[in-house]
C-alpha cells in the first residue's frame, strides 16, 4: 500500500455505508474486512445473574438471547476487558424488550429498544443482573460491530461500439455495486443492475480497476461506520508498529 490512497463516500449512514477505497492492495483491503470483523472491541452482555425467573424459557436461553443485544460502545472511555452492569425487572402480561434494560452507566445503552427478549404470560416475572465486557470479534462473535462486511473491485465500463443488427443478442451482463463510466460512480441499482439497460444496442466491455475497491459496511449500532472504520484501521497501523518494533529486536 502507498501513502497516496483515496476514500470516497458513496452511501454514507449511521448503520450503513458505501465508500470507495484508491491506492491500495487486495491485500490491505482484506486487512481492513478482517479488522472491521474481529478486531474492533465491542460491549456485549457475557455474564447473568437471575433473581427470579418463572417463565417458560431456561436461564441459558434467556442469557442467549442477551448476548446478541448491540450495546452502544463508546471509544476510549473503557479498555478490553473492562465490564458494565445492566439490570432488567419485567413482569407478564407482555413482552420484555431489549429497551428495558437499565445500565448503571449512562455512556451504555441498548443500540436498539425494539429487540424482544421473551413473552412474559400472567404472573410470570423476569428479573436479573449482566455484566456486559469490552472485547472483541475473534473471541467471540457477538462482539462484532460490523455485521456486515464486503468489499470488490471498481468495475470499468468501456463502450466499443454498436452491435450490429445481425449479432446474436447480447447476454445480459448482471452487476451488483458501484461502476465507474467516463469518470463518474454510478449505482448499478439505477439500471436494475443490467448493463444492457444503460447500454441499448452497444457492444461494451467491463474491467476491474486495479487497486480500486469499493466496500459495503454494515454496522448493529454498537458504534458509527466511521468509528468502526477508523479504529479498524488504527489497529492495522498498531499491530503494524508492533511487528516493526519485535523485528528490530
Amino acid at each position: 500500500m502507498t501513502e497516496d490512497y483515496e476514500v470516497e463516500f458513496i452511501e454514507r449512514g449511521d448503520r450503513q455505508s458505501r465508500f470507495l477505497v484508491r491506492g491500495v492492495t487486495p491485500a490491505f483491503a482484506n486487512g481492513i474486512r478482517r479488522a472491521i470483523i474481529a478486531d474492533v472491541p465491542t460491549l456485549s452482555i457475557d455474564t447473568v445473574r437471575m433473581v427470579e425467573n418463572s417463565s417458560v424459557m431456561f436461564d441459558e436461553q434467556i442469557g442467549l438471547r442477551l448476548g446478541l443485544v448491540p450495546l452502544s460502545t463508546p471509544l476510549g472511555e473503557f479498555e478490553e476487558g473492562d465490564t458494565v452492569t445492566l439490570s432488567l425487572d419485567v413482569s407478564g402480561p407482555g413482552t420484555a424488550y431489549s429497551g428495558d434494560l437499565v445500565s448503571s452507566d449512562g455512556m451504555v445503552q441498548p443500540a436498539d429498544d425494539n429487540v424482544p427478549i421473551i413473552d412474559l404470560k400472567d404472573d410470570q416475572r423476569l428479573e436479573l443482573e449482566a455484566d456486559a465486557v469490552l472485547s472483541t470479534g475473534k473471541d467471540h462473535a457477538k462482539h462484532q460491530g460490523g455485521v456486515a462486511v464486503g468489499y470488490r473491485h471498481l468495475q470499468r465500463v468501456e463502450v466499443v461500439g454498436d452491435r450490429d443488427e445481425y449479432d446474436e443478442e447480447e447476454e445480459t451482463r448482471i452487476l451488483r455495486g458501484v461502476i465507474e463510466d467516463d469518470g463518474e460512480l454510478v449505482s448499478t441499482e439505477e439500471f436494475d443492475h443490467d448493463l444492457t439497460n444503460r447500454y441499448p444496442g452497444k457492444e461494451i466491455e467491463v474491467h476491474d480497476v486495479d487497486n480500486a475497491f469499493v466496500f459495503h459496511v454494515e454496522t448493529d449500532g454498537s458504534l458509527s461506520i466511521d468509528e468502526l472504520v477508523t479504529e479498524a484501521a488504527a489497529s492495522i497501523s498498531d499491530r503494524a508498529d508492533e511487528l516493526e518494533q519485535a523485528v528490530q529486536l
